[in-house]
């Protein structure tokens, strides 16, 4: 596959959503940086892909938010990580950020399938 052909099947992310996607995958447990990026693609089927360069910037403002905290671990493969996880205050920030989500993500499918609202009315 040529690079522009992937390039434009590329989902670019909503401002802020990368930032409740590593939450939501906080949710299940302390990871770190690589394994945060696995999860999001494996748990979108492949689709979602989070670059390196945005990844860690999102981490870095995610822990001065306080919404995350992180420690310095060795991984499964004995090599040394940091690991993330999910804090009191990033639990509310999800449960916040999951609201706005479904009545964005609500209001979009109305405007994409005008013939469903019709045939409510």
């Amino acid at each position: 596959m040529a690079k522009n052909e992937v390039y434009k099947n590329r989902i670019e992310l909503l401002q802020g959503t990368l930032d409740m996607l590593i939450l939501q995958t906080l949710r299940w447990g302390s990871q770190h940086g690589y394994g945060i990026a696995q999860a999001i693609r494996s748990g979108s089927g492949d689709v979602l892909q989070v670059e390196t360069g945005s990844l860690y910037p999102a981490l870095h403002r995610l822990e001065k938010q306080g919404w995350i905290r992180s420690e310095w671990k060795n991984s499964e493969y004995n090599q040394r990580a940091k690991y993330y996880q999910l804090t009191a205050a990033g639990k509310k920030q999800l449960a916040s950020e999951l609201s706005r989500w479904n009545q964005l993500s609500a209001a979009i499918a109305r405007l994409m399938n005008p013939a469903e609202r019709e045939s409510e009315a």
